[in-house]
């Protein structure tokens, strides 16, 4: 998760410190500040949250490398598509569950993390098992908005796995035509993106709306328990070929475990819905 705009810690750190009197010059900013970084356990399962009760991410301790939380493995349902992606970037660390995942799964990808919050990229190290950066792991202490809009990512990406929320965790904190047109331009012409969104909060059709103008195609997973929906947005529209959907279902249930017979169902109603 990444604390960026609209969040009280962003806006506090872009308050300038006091000048001395007398000054001719205002001082350097202070440095930004970010809500605290607090853990909890229950049942065998560690959380992340941000000073808040807030659910932030989290790890089944003797599984780390696996995504506990359902909307986490919805968030791979890219795997749809795309059997062999070569690059993958996350939007927000969290407890690392994405990161993790596909470093993990797909040897041959370069995976990128993007973070704002030191302290997070720290506990994320300490606390749940994120391995240290090599050739092909780079976890990066950047805005995702400075990441997006670096023309040297342009057209690099095959996916992209955005889940920006704040301390209050109850919609994304980057959220305009803006922003998703530069998610789009950071795609390869095939490339897909996943997004975390809250079905139940005012921000859900604002994010929609914003996708649907960046994106060929957007569809949407049915919400999980939490209120928790994927949106999945395609760079160029694609036919949906079912049965071929559930054929690849099969196989990434037999690699890798993930229930994505249940995304394919999804979808299908999801397409009945439109």
């Amino acid at each position: 998760m990444l604390i960026k705009r609209k969040s009280i810690e962003k806006v506090e750190s872009s308050r300038p410190a006091s000048a001395k009197p007398g000054a001719k010059a205002p001082a350097k900013a202070r440095k930004p500040k970010f809500a605290p970084v607090t853990l909890s356990e229950q049942d065998g399962v560690r959380y992340l949250h941000f000073g808040t009760e807030w659910v932030q991410g989290a790890m089944r301790i003797r599984k780390p490398d696996w995504p506990e939380l359902e909307y986490a493995q919805q968030m791979n349902a890219w795997l749809l598509w795309l059997a062999e992606p070569h690059r993958i970037a996350q939007l927000g660390l969290g407890t690392a569950t994405l990161t993790k995942f596909c470093y993990k799964q797909f040897p041959q990808a370069d995976v990128t993390a993007v973070e704002l919050n030191p302290h997070v990229i720290a506990i994320c190290q300490s606390m749940f098992k994120l391995p240290p950066d090599d050739e092909r792991l780079h976890v990066l202490e950047m805005d995702a908005m400075d990441y997006v809009n670096d023309k040297a990512n342009y057209e690099s990406l095959d996916v992209l796995q955005v889940d920006l929320y704040d301390a209050t965790a109850r919609g994304p904190v980057l959220d305009t035509p803006e922003f998703y047109e530069s998610c789009a331009a950071c795609l390869t012409d095939d490339g897909i993106m996943t997004v975390n969104l809250f079905g139940d909060h005012p921000s859900y059709a604002k994010n929609i709306k914003a996708m649907k103008f960046a994106f060929g195609q957007v569809l949407c997973l049915p919400p999980v328990h939490d209120g928790n929906v994927v949106a999945i947005a395609f760079k160029q529209k694609r036919a949906l070929d079912m049965a071929a959907l559930k054929v690849r279902a099969a196989q990434i249930v037999a690699q890798t475990k993930l229930p994505a017979k249940s995304w394919v169902k999804g979808i299908e109603q999801s397409l009945k819905k439109d």
